[in-house]
């Protein structure tokens, strides 16, 4: 039984390229928008958490990862429908809730109110970061692992 490390020292060039180029797209687009990366477009009511940078990393790498499963070694391919799609999706939007400003988002707000969020919504937030990076290696661990499978006919 192949592992995934197995089964990453088999990925071509292209592959790691899409890794990279996802992950990297990842880590800003969340770290931005999020303002655990400091710029002046975005900002933050409540302070930056000290996990916050560490699951954003982590989040980075693994959907990199993930997406790169969807990349063949000689064309790129997205299939539909696909269970672990659907997860490596959710892990990613849970790490965005996860390492989100509190007051900062709009659905928590309106849900919970600014002192509901930093209150209730806050300490929730270390285990939402969990189970994001639960997913996205459930995601990756299934995906990789298929790779060497055989299929069943369907009789």
């Amino acid at each position: 039984m192949p592992t995934c490390l197995d089964a990453l020292l088999t990925w071509s060039l292209r592959r790691w390229v899409a890794a990279g180029l996802m992950a990297a797209f990842g880590f800003l687009a969340i770290g931005l928008t999020t303002d655990v990366i400091p710029n002046p477009v975005f900002g933050r009511g409540v302070p930056v958490t000290d996990w916050a940078l560490g699951v954003l990393a982590a989040t980075s790498v693994l959907g990199g990862l993930v997406f790169a499963t969807y990349v063949r070694n000689d064309a790129f391919v997205l299939e539909a429908g696909d269970r672990t799609a659907r997860a490596g999706f959710a892990g990613s939007m849970l790490s965005l809730f996860a390492v989100g400003c509190p007051t900062c988002n709009k659905l928590v707000l309106i849900a919970l109110g600014s002192s509901g969020a930093v209150r209730w919504f806050a300490p929730v937030q270390p285990y939402l970061a969990v189970a994001s990076l639960a997913l996205l290696a459930w995601s990756f661990r299934t995906r990789v692992l298929r790779e060497s499978s055989c299929a069943l006919p369907i009789r």
